[in-house]
């Protein structure tokens, strides 16, 4: 496996002013140092900044091996605007004269740098964004393979006092619980078995997951490592684990048995024999009619790209009979017999 070898970018004003006014700390370069290491070597580290400000931070950069790139002292925006665009022609810069670097990391919660992010990707370089989560910008995550949090990171001891937010109502956060844990790898599992005909390892559904939503980490759901959740959904019978080829990254898929979607079934023949006593029912509208019955059902939460996949998959099993009308073109659901 070819290494990957990173370029750091760090927009120190944003982290450091963020760290301190966003979490009530002292920002530290060692968890981020960390986090990096577990993904590859960095061959390059530069941080951007007007460092009269930081005369404090300066050392603890140095013994972190980075580069101080002076910004000089100009007024509010002015002297903002002059680190962005260093930093940006210096990453660009980069990607075109070393082509062995393959990941940009850009250190900061900033929109302005989406297109430095767009234009990296675009010379195949990998980018993972690292920033405040109440001083980044919601345009950025998305534009980057991968977004971790700095308060998220192995390291970072925040307050438990409650954090302070600029002045700011503070964000409503995504629940993260198992339930919902369960339907997003059921749903990205499913749709990479429908997309190729081979095998999914774990790394292959990590990456997977992040193309979703690049902010996704096993940690939120309360997990130290992705090996450990998947090992986890494996006991309770939502995935199956295979590690007979490949023990560090073994093969996942939905256990043989089914997704757990028998009461979901259950719930259809209840349904289609409320409506019309055994007589077959048309398929657009019977999604509907399920959820007056059972307001929390959704064919996605077993991995079904849709209801129609569902039903056929109901089937499959003898549970119902589908059939297709080709002069209507529609199908309708009978129950067997």
């Amino acid at each position: 496996m070819e290494e990957v070898r990173i370029g750091l970018f760090i927009d120190y004003e944003n982290l450091a002013i963020g760290a301190r006014e966003d979490l009530g700390i002292t920002f530290d370069f060692r968890p981020i140092a960390d986090a990096l290491a577990e993904r590859g070597r960095v061959v390059v580290r530069r941080a951007y900044a007007d460092w009269s400000r930081f005369h404090e931070d300066r050392q603890m950069l140095v013994d972190n091996h980075i580069e101080l790139i002076e910004i000089p002292q100009r007024k509010g925006a002015v002297r903002k605007n002059a680190a962005d665009i260093k930093m940006a022609v210096d990453a660009v810069e980069l990607a075109f004269e070393r082509d062995y670097v393959t990941t940009f990391v850009l250190c900061t919660g900033d929109s302005d740098f989406s297109p430095l992010v767009h234009k990296l990707r675009e010379l195949n370089k990998s980018v993972i964004g690292v920033g405040l989560r109440a001083s980044t910008s919601k345009l950025l995550p998305p534009a980057c393979d991968e977004f971790l949090f700095y308060e998220n990171l192995d390291g970072v001891d925040v307050p438990q006092a409650k954090v302070i937010r600029r002045g700011k109502p503070e964000p409503s956060q995504p629940t993260r619980n198992l339930e919902n844990l369960d339907v997003l790898i059921s749903q990205t599992l499913g749709g990479l078995h429908r997309a190729a005909d081979d095998e999914v390892r774990i790394s292959r559904l990590k990456r997977a997951l992040l193309r979703k939503d690049s902010t996704f980490a096993e940690s939120d759901y309360g997990f130290r490592s992705f090996s450990e959740l998947l090992r986890n959904l494996a006991e309770r019978g939502k995935v199956q684990l295979d590690s007979s080829s490949r023990k560090g990254d073994p093969v996942v898929s939905f256990p043989e048995e089914g997704r757990g979607e028998a009461a979901a079934f259950e719930l259809l023949v209840s349904t289609m024999k409320k409506m019309k006593s055994g007589e077959p029912v048309a398929l657009s509208g019977l999604k509907d009619e399920m959820r007056k019955k059972d307001s929390a059902f959704s064919e996605k939460q077993y991995g079904y790209g849709g209801f129609l996949q569902f039903v056929k998959a109901a089937s499959t099993q003898g549970v119902v009979n589908i059939d297709f009308d080709e002069n209507s073109g529609a199908y309708s659901v009978r129950l067997p017999g």
